[in-house]
């Protein structure tokens, strides 16, 4: 069965190596992940995956390979669970009998039912067509068919049919496009970096200790400044409207860059640049920064970060006075073409997918000004994003 798993997960694309499997088969010798599978899946993961990118192949290889190991001992007692009955009931309607069935009607009609439903129903339904069950031709409820209804208490979409889906939707992430987290977000911050000695010579330089040492017959030891990470960092985020959708990916992104790099300074501003920035969003209206003042103040070896959606009305973008909160005295182009004719790495990072920016002509826009430097804020995007910066 090892010998399987190693193999499925190098058909898997997943680069693991025969030392890497049999330092695993050592530490299953030396009992180090004792009877239990949820150990063993932990010890296995640390021996094998070198790149987080590749955890959600693993998780499923092993999900694949070792499927109900530790249920088998079970199999004669256990009961058929109930999710899996109802799914059996699933309702298959004909061609015509789904085109006889009429939808109850607009969207406030559907919410209104429902109410009044939860209201009068209190048992479990089994097919029909009024109550809310399982199997059935009502608008709401699960493994049934209806036009136009709210799913409830269903695995997955089947009709691709619902106006509204009344459940707690857990979604898993796919290599190498993951939602970010702030720790995968570091490793590819980590592709920005130049390293130099600067400050006060606090470091002891070993090698030129042991040179003057060996050189005038005494110990005679050598001070240096410390390495550090160079590059200095200037991050625009986008807050407020659309943005609200993305909030959490622009904290972690904010949050790995603060501990990444030494030299961060950030700004916020609203859909598109504009003469002021702010560094509060609490006090935005009181106390904001010009932008010219911070275009002045950051030198052209800082590396460029904006962050938002790019997602507004083109006018925000391309007239004077086409700012959605105030009247801008300038286009937000041209304060786009200014900070790329000052600094000469600057990427835009877009936490929209890739695939859905062509359905909004102001992110076209956007990325033209920015000379096509436009990321998506996945791994991948990351990733090509920070060796744009580091040309």
């Amino acid at each position: 069965m090892f010998a399987t798993f190693f193999k499925e997960l190098r058909d898997a694309k997943i680069p693991v190596t025969l030392k890497e499997y049999l330092t695993l088969l050592e530490a299953l010798a030396a009992d180090a992940a004792g009877r239990r599978v949820e150990d063993f899946y932990y010890l296995s993961r640390t021996a094998l995956v070198k790149d987080e990118r590749h955890l959600d192949r693993f998780d499923r290889v092993f999900g694949h390979v070792f499927k109900g190991l530790d249920l088998m001992s079970e199999a004669e007692t256990a009961e058929i669970p109930e999710e899996w009955l109802r799914a059996v009931s699933s309702l298959y309607l004909s061609d015509e009998e789904k085109a006889a069935i009429k939808a109850l009607g607009d969207w406030d009609k559907i919410m209104e039912t429902l109410r009044k439903r939860l209201a009068e129903q209190n048992e479990r339904h089994q097919g029909g067509n009024k109550w809310i069950g399982t199997g059935g031709t009502s608008p709401f409820g699960a493994y049934g068919y209806n036009p136009a209804g709210i799913r409830i208490g269903q695995h997955e979409s089947r009709h691709r049919r619902a106006i509204k889906v009344w459940d707690k939707r857990e979604f898993k992430d796919l290599a190498d496009d993951l939602e970010l987290g702030v720790r995968n977000i570091k490793v590819a911050l980590r592709r920005l970096r130049r390293f130099a000695r600067e400050g006060a010579a606090e470091e002891l330089d070993l090698d030129q200790t042991i040179r003057n040492t060996a050189g005038k017959g005494y110990l005679d030891l050598a001070l240096r400044p410390e390495r550090r990470n160079a590059v200095k960092v200037l991050m625009f985020f986008d807050v407020g409207g659309s943005m609200d959708w993305h909030i959490r990916t622009a904290e972690e992104l904010f949050s790995a860059a603060r501990s990444e790099f030494k030299h961060l300074e950030y700004y916020y501003f609203h859909n598109c640049l504009y003469e002021s920035v702010w560094r509060d969003n609490a006090r935005r209206w009181s106390e904001t920064t010009p932008t010219w003042q911070v275009l002045n103040t950051y030198p052209a070896d800082y590396k460029i970060i904006f962050v938002g959606d790019a997602s507004m009305s083109p006018y925000e973008i391309t007239h004077v006075g086409g700012a959605v909160e105030h009247m801008n005295e300038e286009s937000g182009a041209t304060w786009l073409q200014r900070v790329s004719g000052i600094y000469h790495r600057a990427v835009w990072l877009n936490p929209v997918p890739e695939t859905h920016w062509g359905y909004t002509p102001s992110i076209g826009l956007v990325r033209r000004l920015m000379d096509g430097r436009m990321f998506p804020m996945t791994l991948t995007g990351l990733d090509a994003a920070m060796r744009e910066l580091m040309r």
